[in-house]
């Protein structure tokens, strides 16, 4: 099936445009994806982050307290079965939300590469991790505020639970996809830095410059 939720490129876009991401997809319209790196001039990107700022190493984490996965109450689908509908190519959906692959697979991990039909084999991971937000600039969020960064689609996406593993809750200074998902992925991450005003540190900066270089 067509996704009619934002894929992770469009929501960058609108993010760092000052567009309201939940405005697309009303009345059943599905929203294409544009190319990676779409979002516009990356060293303007780059910009809107602010000057670099070591990370706040003292934050209190504690994942407990960041909440848990909601259902939205017109569709009865909960967030990780939002995304597995958005980030999918050709599944199927009943009505309890449960995703069906018909065909040989259906989700690509955009971390690396990994194809699967069966939607048990993919974890939904925080594109900016939910301990790097503590670090740069969550310390004194409420718990509301948590809840909804932990739901916030424009900072999740489908992928193998290996590659969602081996990342854990590194930035782009520890960890990095594939090279083909470069561009994507720094996109995503300076989209969410910036819509929730969350700092960089010079490496995290650097290697962000590094992977949107990659972009067309």
């Amino acid at each position: 099936m067509r996704s009619v939720v934002p894929t992770l490129a469009v929501l960058a876009t609108l993010v760092l445009t000052g567009c309201d991401p939940n405005a697309l997809g009303a009345g059943g319209t599905s929203v294409p994806a544009p190319a990676p790196g779409a979002a516009g001039n990356h060293q303007a990107q780059l910009a809107a982050l602010g000057q670099p700022r070591p990370e706040d190493t003292g934050a209190h984490y504690n994942r407990d307290e960041w909440g848990e996965w909601v259902t939205d109450r017109a569709n009865s689908c909960s967030t990780r079965e939002q995304i597995l509908v958005r980030d999918g190519d050709g599944e199927t959906v009943d009505g309890r939300c449960k995703s069906t692959c018909p065909k040989a697979f259906c989700w690509t991990s955009r971390y690396d590469g990994v194809t699967t039909k069966d939607p048990a084999d993919l974890q939904i991971d925080h594109i900016v991790p939910l301990a790097e937000a503590a670090r740069s600039g969550a310390r004194d969020w409420t718990g509301a505020q948590r809840k909804a960064y932990y739901n916030d689609p424009i900072n999740l996406v489908a992928v193998s639970a290996r590659s969602n593993q081996q990342k854990s809750d590194g930035d782009p200074g520890k960890w990095r996809p594939m090279r083909e998902y470069w561009c994507d992925y720094a996109t995503g991450y300076v989209a969410v830095k910036t819509k929730y005003q969350l700092s960089v540190d010079d490496v995290e900066l650097a290697e962000l410059t590094r992977m949107l270089n990659t972009c067309p």
